[in-house]
């Protein structure tokens, strides 16, 4: 897992975004971690808009990340305020987010990264108008572990999450929510890096199965998923390659599986998918 995200390091060479954080930071977590954000076009302060956060994978950076999803332009586009910040050094110089057992945190500094995006979530809504029922988080890989830790320990703030190859806790009751979050784990079946059935060189690895699984609980759905059809999610892989599974019947929240069948820990992901992500968040807002 240290060395797998070297293919997003080669997307430095990309065009840069000039979207950082004005002076006077509102928090001092913020102030000493400062992060890159975007505001949409037609942004207006009479109306509140909803605000996405992506976090990188492990070694990557909130701008690496970005250029791998191509997800501002689309941010841009659909109106939507947007965050990507950085995760802290570890001793071998990889960026990181301490999010569970399993990942990343490996020197043990205990950082506190859900006060960290608490935080951001903070700061961007003292400078913006933003939609308190639509706070959205996505992420990769240790992004994805970090993204499924919000969803357990800042769910009154969060709507959905989106985790590319990214897990929960393996002990479920570790995962406490207080309210209903909206969980989308999306992970290739042949995926070396997180294996997708669990276990590898992580300890307390779950399987994506598994973690999905523990949200349906969390979020009191049918007990057996159903079938959601096709998508063609990996460029790399012929025809619609990803299989989605729904369970059923929430009392709140929502709880999705999308496999991809043939998948690596780096799908090639098509233009459309910032849309596919999207449109899961969108349709899950807080009631």
């Amino acid at each position: 897992m240290r060395t797998v995200l070297l293919a997003l390091l080669l997307l430095g060479c990309t065009s840069g975004k000039s979207f950082s954080p004005d002076a006077g930071p509102t928090n001092p977590l913020v102030a000493a971690r400062p992060y890159q954000y975007q505001v949409p076009s037609g942004y207006t302060p009479s109306r509140p808009f909803p605000l996405v956060i992506l976090l990188h994978g492990y070694g990557a950076s909130g701008f690496l990340q970005d250029a791998y999803f191509g997800f501002s332009p689309f941010a841009a586009s659909h109106g939507l305020l947007y965050a990507y910040p950085d995760g802290t050094l570890d001793s071998s110089n990889h960026r990181f987010w301490n999010a569970t057992d399993a990942c990343c945190d490996f020197g043990g500094t205990g950082v506190d990264d859900v006060a960290y995006v608490s935080a951001i979530i903070d700061d961007m809504n003292v400078r913006f108008n933003i939609d308190p029922k639509r706070i959205y988080i996505l992420g990769h890989s240790n992004g994805g572990f970090m993204a499924h830790r919000l969803a357990c320990d800042l769910s009154p703030r969060i709507a959905a999450i989106v985790s590319l190859a990214g897990d929960n806790w393996k002990d479920v009751t570790r995962c406490r929510p207080s309210q209903r979050v909206a969980v989308l784990q999306v992970h290739g079946d042949s995926d070396e890096t997180i294996p997708y059935a669990g276990g590898g060189n992580l300890p307390n690895l779950p399987s994506a199965h598994e973690s999905v699984a523990g949200w349906a609980q969390l979020n009191g759905c049918g007990v057996t998923a159903v079938s959601g059809g096709t998508l063609d999610v990996d460029t790399s892989l012929a025809g619609a390659e990803t299989t989605v599974e729904r369970w059923p019947n929430c009392t709140g929240g929502a709880a999705e599986l999308w496999t991809i069948r043939g998948g690596t820990h780096l799908p090639a992901l098509g233009a459309s998918w910032p849309s596919l992500v999207y449109d899961f968040m969108a349709a899950h807002p807080k009631p």
